[in-house]
């Protein structure tokens, strides 16, 4: 079974959407399809570790899947 999740983004500064439009049109893909490729280009470019979903707020909720997360097992140095 796949989920799809899904975000909504409120309070973008006045012009973000006529730019995200634009940036859509030149990469011809709908705004919903460039969100998504900027927020996966994003996630890519600053993989998260384990340390960093240990640090967030218990009241997070993670959907942990390690191979959906790109993340990756480090040998400690002793």
């Amino acid at each position: 079974m796949v989920i799809l999740e899904q975000i909504l983004i409120r309070n973008l500064p006045a012009g973000t959407k006529a730019v995200l439009a634009e940036r859509a049109a030149r990469h011809h893909r709908s705004m919903e399809a460039e969100a998504r490729a900027i927020v996966e280009e994003a996630l890519v470019a600053e993989p998260t570790s384990i340390v960093d979903y240990l640090a967030m707020p218990e009241s997070d909720d993670i959907d942990f899947q390690p191979g959906r997360l790109g993340l990756t097992a480090r040998t400690p140095e002793l």
